[in-house]
């Protein structure tokens, strides 16, 4: 279906784009496009120097702080009063 596009359908749309988003914001599509091309690229670089076994740094931990537990509440209990003698 889009395999066969002529070149009156190109300028189509191309006119429509024209028409769209105006001749200012059209170069500004593309450079934020090529932009989002080359930063995948990057990443697909730097993703296949980690695979091939480039040595990374090790993560530092931080010790963890222990804290005490809190104490369960008893139930209340009745408390019996003792007489003094």
């Amino acid at each position: 279906m889009f395999g066969r596009l002529g070149w009156m359908e190109i300028i189509v749309i191309v006119l429509l784009l024209v028409i769209l988003f105006g001749h200012a914001k059209i170069p500004q599509m593309m450079k934020n496009l090529a932009g989002g091309i080359k930063t995948f690229k990057k990443e697909m670089k730097d993703d296949d120097a980690k695979k091939a076994g480039t040595k990374q740094e090790p993560v530092k931990k931080t010790p963890v702080k222990k804290t005490p537990a809190k104490k369960a509440a008893k139930p209340a209990t009745k408390r019996r009063t003792v007489k003094k003698k």
